[in-house]
């Protein structure tokens, strides 16, 4: 559920900022295949990571990890129904 709300608000700012994944790969310095898994929910950043791309998008991390109060089905209908690897019970 996490990675859901993060990489939704990552492809959500994109496009407010009208910027692709390859220029926030550059800017935030991570690979663009590592990007592209991330947002298809194939990939679990680290807080290093996620604080680059914080940067690159120039927000504050918590921004990138606000909830919604859409519940599970409407965000995975969002992310195209693809399933997402979320963390397991008991992390924050």
């Amino acid at each position: 559920m996490y990675n859901l709300i993060f990489f939704t608000n990552i492809l959500r700012l994109l496009e407010e900022r009208d910027m692709t994944k390859q220029e926030l790969s550059q800017k935030a310095g991570v690979s663009i295949s590592f990007l592209s898994d991330l947002t298809n929910g194939k990939a679990n950043p680290s807080l290093r990571v996620m604080e680059s791309i914080a940067n690159a998008l120039d927000v504050a991390l918590p921004v990138l990890l606000e909830t919604t109060d859409l519940d599970e089905h409407s965000l995975m209908l969002m992310a195209d129904g693809k399933p997402v690897k979320s963390l397991p019970p008991g992390y924050v």
